[in-house]
C-alpha cells in the first residue's frame, strides 16, 4: 500500500493554459520545503483552450503530479470536490490556478495547523475589481445571517485541512457555494477555523468567470438546498445541495416546490425566501 503523503496541494483548472507554467514551477519548488513528501492533484474541469495539454506533459515528467479529467465543464464545486476526494495527503490545500494568490504564504498557513483543523486565508487587501468585491461582500452577509459564520473572506481560495476534517463532512455543492458548505459544515461539526491574512494580486492572463449571473443563481439554489437542509436535522432526507443542483438554472428557484416538501414552516419559508430575493436583487445590481 502507498504511503499516504504528508501534504496534497490540489488545484481546480479551467481555461488556465498561460498561468499552469508557472503555477507548476512555483509548487514543485515550494512543496519539497514544507513537507517530506507531497503531491499535487490538477483537476482539469473540461477546459477548452491547451490547459490539458500543458497538464499532461507536466505530469509525465513529474510523478508526483497527478490528474483528475472532466470531459466536460462541471462546475468549480465539482471541480474542488474532485480534487479533495482524490487528495491523500495528511494535509490538504487547495488554491485557484490563476496566480493570484502567493503560494509561498501556505507556510504560513501550515504553522497554525497545529492548533486548528482548517486553516483559511483572507485576502488583505483583495485586488478585485469593485463589482466583484460588492458581490462577496453581499454573499458574506447573506451567509452570516443564515448560519452566523463569522468568516471574513469566504470565497478565499487558499485554505488548508487536516484530513479528518475532510473525511467527516460530505460536500454536495457542484457550484461556487462550495466554499460556504465547506467552512458552514466544518464548524457545524465543531472543528476549529483559524483565519490568516494572505497577499492578493489582480489577474494577467485568463477570464474570471465567478460573477456571471448563471453562477450566482447555481449558488443560490445551492445555498437554499443547504440551509434547508441544517435547520431541519433529518426532516430533509432528499432535499439539500446534492438533489437541488440538477435543477434547471435558467429560472429563479422555485419556492413553492420546496415549500411543497412539507419541511418548511409559513415562517421559514417566508424568511428565506426575503433573504435570497434581496440577496439575488444585490447582486445583479452589482454584476449589470
Amino acid at each position: 500500500m502507498t504511503a499516504r503523503p504528508q501534504l496534497s496541494l490540489v488545484f481546480p483548472v479551467f481555461d488556465e493554459e498561460p498561468n499552469l507554467g508557472p503555477l507548476f514551477d512555483r509548487a514543485l519548488a515550494l512543496a519539497p520545503r514544507l513537507a517530506r513528501d507531497f503531491e499535487i492533484v490538477v483537476v482539469d474541469d473540461g477546459s477548452r483552450d491547451g490547459s490539458l495539454a500543458v497538464i499532461e506533459a507536466r505530469r509525465r515528467a513529474e510523478p508526483r503530479i497527478r490528474v483528475v479529467r472532466h470531459a466536460a465543464n462541471q462546475g468549480y464545486g465539482a471541480a474542488l470536490r474532485a480534487g479533495l476526494r482524490e487528495a491523500r495527503g495528511d494535509l490538504v490545500f487547495f488554491s485557484d490556478a490563476d496566480l493570484q494568490f502567493d503560494l509561498e504564504e501556505l507556510a504560513t498557513l501550515l504553522a497554525h495547523t497545529f492548533e486548528f483543523d482548517l486553516v483559511a486565508g483572507y485576502r488583505e487587501p483583495r485586488r478585485d475589481p469593485f463589482p466583484r468585491i460588492a458581490l462577496a461582500a453581499t454573499w458574506g452577509a447573506l451567509v452570516r445571517g443564515l448560519f452566523g459564520l463569522r468568516v471574513r473572506d469566504i470565497d478565499c481560495a487558499f485554505k488548508v485541512f487536516h484530513r479528518r476534517v475532510l473525511e467527516a463532512i460530505p460536500i454536495a455543492s457542484v457550484g461556487a457555494c462550495v466554499n460556504t458548505e465547506i467552512l458552514v459544515r466544518a464548524e457545524q461539526a465543531g472543528f476549529r477555523i483559524h483565519q490568516v491574512a494572505v497577499s492578493h494580486r489582480r489577474r494577467r492572463a485568463g477570464r474570471q468567470t465567478g460573477a456571471h449571473p448563471k453562477v450566482i443563481l447555481r449558488a443560490l439554489v445551492e445555498l437554499a438546498g443547504l440551509y434547508a437542509e441544517l435547520r431541519r436535522p433529518g426532516s430533509w432526507p432528499s432535499l439539500g445541495a446534492a438533489s437541488l443542483r440538477g435543477q434547471a438554472l435558467s429560472t429563479p428557484l422555485d419556492f413553492a416546490s420546496l415549500r411543497g416538501q412539507g419541511s418548511l414552516t409559513p415562517l421559514d419559508f417566508a424568511s428565506l425566501r426575503g433573504r435570497l430575493a434581496a440577496a439575488l436583487r444585490a447582486t445583479s445590481r452589482e454584476v449589470s
